[in-house]
């Protein structure tokens, strides 16, 4: 149940919250969603949720290669749709799907 209201808090908080700390963007960088997530209480452990939210493709690869070398991206996605779908939960992360 925890994991569902972390993943949910992502699809449903982060974005406003990262509009009002940095203003309407098209991508963030990671330090922003990096900040944003530990300052305003989400589940540090979903970081690579945000990075693959709101981080443009070669910045979200860059990044992921420096500090979670060991996961793979579209895996993750991959096991987050997964999840999502079984719960039937979309919100924001219906971006996810593109």
């Amino acid at each position: 149940m925890l994991k569902r209201m972390a993943i949910k808090k992502y699809g449903n908080q982060l974005l406003p919250k990262l509009q009002k700390r940095y203003g309407e963007q098209t991508f963030y960088n990671a330090s922003q969603v990096r900040a944003t997530i530990y300052q305003c209480n989400f589940n540090p452990n979903y970081l690579p949720l945000g990075y693959l939210l709101f981080l443009d493709s070669c910045a979200l690869n860059k990044v992921t290669a420096t500090e979670f070398p060991e996961l793979c991206m579209r895996k993750y996605k991959q096991e987050i749709k997964d999840y999502l779908s079984d719960r039937r939960y979309y919100g924001y992360l219906k971006l996810l799907n593109i």
